[in-house]
Protein backbone atom coordinates (compact mmCIF):
# COMPACT_ATOMS: atom_id res chain seq x y z
CA UNK A 1 0.00 0.00 0.00
CA UNK A 2 1.31 3.57 -0.63
CA UNK A 3 0.65 6.42 1.50
CA UNK A 4 0.09 9.84 0.55
CA UNK A 5 2.58 11.99 1.35
CA UNK A 6 3.04 13.59 5.09
CA UNK A 7 4.79 16.41 6.65
CA UNK A 8 6.93 15.87 9.38
CA UNK A 9 7.48 18.46 11.74
CA UNK A 10 10.42 17.91 14.39
CA UNK A 11 11.85 19.91 16.83
CA UNK A 12 14.98 18.49 18.46
CA UNK A 13 16.45 19.70 21.73
CA UNK A 14 20.27 18.66 21.34
CA UNK A 15 22.81 18.14 23.82
CA UNK A 16 25.82 17.16 21.99
CA UNK A 17 29.35 16.09 22.73
CA UNK A 18 31.08 17.47 19.45
CA UNK A 19 34.34 16.18 18.38
CA UNK A 20 34.97 18.73 15.72
CA UNK A 21 38.30 17.19 14.33
CA UNK A 22 40.29 18.22 17.13
CA UNK A 23 43.80 16.84 17.82
CA UNK A 24 43.42 13.21 20.16
CA UNK A 25 42.15 14.39 23.96
CA UNK A 26 40.75 17.82 22.69
CA UNK A 27 36.91 17.42 22.82
CA UNK A 28 33.97 20.05 22.37
CA UNK A 29 30.66 19.96 23.47
CA UNK A 30 27.79 22.26 22.93
CA UNK A 31 23.91 22.54 22.23
CA UNK A 32 21.38 23.69 19.51
CA UNK A 33 17.76 23.54 18.64
CA UNK A 34 16.74 23.27 15.24
CA UNK A 35 13.20 22.47 13.41
CA UNK A 36 13.37 19.70 10.65
CA UNK A 37 9.87 19.89 7.60
CA UNK A 38 9.83 16.83 5.85
CA UNK A 39 7.83 15.22 3.04
CA UNK A 40 8.05 11.41 2.71
CA UNK A 41 6.80 8.71 0.19
CA UNK A 42 6.18 5.88 1.90
CA UNK A 43 5.37 2.49 1.08
CA UNK A 44 3.71 -0.02 3.13
CA UNK A 45 3.83 -4.22 3.29
CA UNK A 46 2.26 -6.46 5.55
CA UNK A 47 5.20 -8.92 5.79
CA UNK A 48 4.96 -11.80 8.54
CA UNK A 49 2.40 -10.73 10.92
CA UNK A 50 4.00 -6.94 10.73
CA UNK A 51 3.52 -4.08 9.13
CA UNK A 52 7.25 -2.16 6.99
CA UNK A 53 7.17 1.17 5.96
CA UNK A 54 9.94 2.34 4.02
CA UNK A 55 10.95 5.53 1.50
CA UNK A 56 12.48 8.67 0.65
CA UNK A 57 12.45 11.50 3.11
CA UNK A 58 13.78 14.93 2.10
CA UNK A 59 13.01 18.35 3.50
CA UNK A 60 14.90 21.26 5.05
CA UNK A 61 16.30 22.24 8.94
CA UNK A 62 16.68 25.67 10.03
CA UNK A 63 18.84 25.58 13.75
CA UNK A 64 16.82 27.98 15.92
CA UNK A 65 19.03 28.24 19.40
CA UNK A 66 23.00 27.20 19.25
CA UNK A 67 25.69 27.22 21.82
CA UNK A 68 28.16 27.94 18.84
CA UNK A 69 30.63 26.33 16.30
CA UNK A 70 29.47 24.47 14.06
CA UNK A 71 26.19 24.48 14.07
CA UNK A 72 25.09 28.28 13.77
CA UNK A 73 22.00 30.08 14.98
CA UNK A 74 20.36 30.76 11.66
CA UNK A 75 22.28 27.98 9.46
CA UNK A 76 19.92 25.87 6.94
CA UNK A 77 20.31 22.93 5.78
CA UNK A 78 18.72 20.48 2.94
CA UNK A 79 17.85 17.04 4.45
CA UNK A 80 17.70 13.72 2.38
CA UNK A 81 16.89 10.48 3.77
CA UNK A 82 15.83 6.87 3.72
CA UNK A 83 13.17 5.73 6.62
CA UNK A 84 12.81 1.92 7.17
CA UNK A 85 10.38 1.13 10.22
CA UNK A 86 9.12 -2.32 11.25
CA UNK A 87 5.70 -2.63 13.49
CA UNK A 88 6.70 -4.64 17.00
CA UNK A 89 5.38 -4.87 20.30
CA UNK A 90 6.71 -1.61 21.67
CA UNK A 91 5.02 -0.52 18.49
CA UNK A 92 7.81 0.56 16.48
CA UNK A 93 11.02 -0.06 15.05
CA UNK A 94 12.40 2.59 12.87
CA UNK A 95 15.74 3.37 11.78
CA UNK A 96 16.50 6.59 8.84
CA UNK A 97 20.26 7.43 7.74
CA UNK A 98 20.29 11.03 6.59
CA UNK A 99 22.47 13.64 4.95
CA UNK A 100 22.37 17.44 5.39
CA UNK A 101 23.91 19.58 3.39
CA UNK A 102 24.59 23.30 4.68
CA UNK A 103 24.34 25.93 1.78
CA UNK A 104 28.06 26.07 1.63
CA UNK A 105 27.80 22.62 0.57
CA UNK A 106 29.33 20.52 3.60
CA UNK A 107 27.79 17.81 5.03
CA UNK A 108 26.66 16.03 7.90
CA UNK A 109 25.82 12.49 8.60
CA UNK A 110 22.62 11.30 11.13
CA UNK A 111 21.23 8.26 11.97
CA UNK A 112 17.76 8.76 13.35
CA UNK A 113 16.57 5.86 15.61
CA UNK A 114 13.26 4.96 17.56
CA UNK A 115 11.82 2.43 18.81
CA UNK A 116 8.06 4.05 20.06
CA UNK A 117 5.45 5.42 18.27
CA UNK A 118 4.42 5.62 14.42
CA UNK A 119 4.43 6.97 11.11
CA UNK A 120 0.91 7.79 10.62
CA UNK A 121 -1.18 10.88 10.29
CA UNK A 122 -1.46 12.04 13.76
CA UNK A 123 1.58 9.62 14.99
CA UNK A 124 4.75 10.47 16.06
CA UNK A 125 7.56 9.08 19.36
CA UNK A 126 10.18 10.04 20.83
CA UNK A 127 13.67 8.84 19.67
CA UNK A 128 17.75 9.42 19.21
CA UNK A 129 19.65 10.80 16.18
CA UNK A 130 23.52 9.96 16.33
CA UNK A 131 25.45 12.56 14.40
CA UNK A 132 28.15 10.56 12.81
CA UNK A 133 30.27 12.94 11.02
CA UNK A 134 29.94 15.04 7.94
CA UNK A 135 32.71 16.74 5.28
CA UNK A 136 34.05 20.73 5.22
CA UNK A 137 33.33 21.89 8.69
CA UNK A 138 31.55 19.24 9.95
CA UNK A 139 34.39 16.60 9.70
CA UNK A 140 34.50 14.17 12.81
CA UNK A 141 31.90 16.11 14.63
CA UNK A 142 29.95 13.43 16.42
CA UNK A 143 27.45 13.04 19.20
CA UNK A 144 23.72 12.25 19.83
CA UNK A 145 20.45 14.11 20.41
CA UNK A 146 17.34 13.23 21.99
CA UNK A 147 14.37 14.10 19.30
CA UNK A 148 10.78 14.36 19.15
CA UNK A 149 8.44 13.94 15.90
CA UNK A 150 4.81 14.53 15.27
CA UNK A 151 3.51 13.69 11.89
CA UNK A 152 0.90 15.91 9.95
CA UNK A 153 -1.23 14.67 6.71
CA UNK A 154 -0.85 17.47 4.37
CA UNK A 155 -2.83 18.39 1.46
CA UNK A 156 -6.47 16.42 2.56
Amino acid sequence: MHMPATSFFLLIAALLALCAGQPAGAEESGSFEIVENYVHDYTTLEHAGRTITAGPVEGTATVLKSSGAPFAEGGNWHIACVAYARSSDAGLDLEAPCTLTAESGDTVYLLAERRAGDVAAGGGGRGVQRILGGTGRYAGVTGECPYTTTTFRTGG
